[in-house]
């Protein structure tokens, strides 16, 4: 079962409405389909991307309170979008296979057994919300050790019965694999170390809890060794972000890419040098330029305007960095390229 408010339904209608008024730059695509049947796999972001120029935007049509509307979304697959022109410009209305859905105040309750579609691909950032990533220096110093297998093999995987040193009764039986990563530098602040990126290796279950207590891998991504570290599993929270540009003027860079990639290109995890305390927030949308720069006839270097490449929604924030998803691009991103307000 599934509930649809009426004011679900209204927020979604205005979705698109007021395109010709006040939304400004926030238009219909010139190609834009007259109706749309909602399948699943699809996104917000995706849908919005169909009949809008700049899809990131669809909140501001709804004119919406972020702080007191966090997940208005209920659209589900089979849903039927369809355009319809007003005196007052382009809207989109929800639609049946029977005809335009009549609002009335009151609540429907309709038979379905699929789930409403996410704003993003939740399946692209699940990892990165139950994973801490970003870690002070020395963090798993003091964090329960992996001593090893009875069988004393040195690669450790899924399946295998380990001992672990120190490890606390009271936070649970799940506990994920770390290994200390690379450091995450600021290149705009002289290389200054923004924090660690810990490397997660896998996931275990203990089965017994003493002075050394005894687990079994249940999952892993990579070789586990001896002396890898565990830090207990953090409960992922996938939320329905809504996307949103900065209301102050933003300037960083991407200093880092999820896999170790050299080009960057849509659904790809980045590192950005801007965090909570630069005032970033999940949800925020980023624009991401390109520097350029040529070599004049005389042999100089002189610098381009910059070039727009794509679109970054952040959705994890720590202190000095955030991880954003790339939700557009329209040529290779790279490491360093600037992210700004859109």
């Amino acid at each position: 079962m599934r509930t649809l408010t009426i004011i679900s339904a209204i927020l979604f209608i205005n979705l698109f409405s007021g395109l010709s008024s006040a939304a400004g730059e926030t238009r219909l695509r010139e190609n834009a389909p007259e109706h749309y049947q909602v399948v699943p796999g699809d996104t917000l972001w995706g849908i919005a991307s169909r009949f809008l120029r700049e899809p990131w935007r669809w909140p501001e049509i709804w004119r919406m309170n972020r702080e007191q509307i966090r997940n208005p979304h209920r659209i589900y697959p089979g849903d039927v979008i369809i355009v319809e022109n007003t005196l007052y410009g382009s809207r989109l209305r929800m639609a049946s296979e029977k005809g335009t859905v009549r609002l009335s105040p009151g609540i429907r309750v309709e038979k379905s057994a699929v789930r409403a579609i996410p704003g993003i691909p939740a399946e692209k950032i699940e990892p990165f919300l139950s994973q801490p990533l970003v870690i002070e220096k020395g963090r798993l110093d003091g964090a329960p050790v992996i001593l090893g297998a009875s069988d004393d093999r040195v690669i450790l995987s899924t399946g295998d019965k380990i001992y672990i040193r120190d490890l606390p009764v009271d936070q649970g039986v799940i506990w994920q694999v770390f290994r200390d990563g690379k450091a995450l530098t600021d290149p705009d602040r002289d290389n200054r170390i923004l924090g660690y990126e810990a490397v997660y290796l896998g996931t275990v279950e203990i089965t017994d809890f003493a002075a050394i207590s005894t687990a079994r891998i249940s999952r892993s991504v990579q070789e586990i060794l001896k002396g890898d570290r565990l830090l207990p599993l953090s409960s992922a929270k996938i939320d329905n972000y809504l996307p949103h540009a900065p209301d102050f003027s933003v300037v960083g860079r991407i200093i880092s890419v999820y896999g170790g990639v050299n080009e960057i290109g849509e659904n790809m995890i980045v590192t950005l040098n801007l965090g909570s305390n630069s005032g970033i927030e999940p949800g925020h949308v980023l624009a991401v330029y390109h520097e350029n720069n040529i070599r004049s006839h005389e042999g100089k270097q002189i610098g381009l305007p910059d070039e727009r490449v794509g679109l970054a929604m952040v959705f994890r924030v720590f202190d000095t960095v955030s991880y954003a998803l790339i939700m557009q691009s329209t040529r290779s991103i790279k490491v360093v390229d600037v992210v700004k307000t859109p």
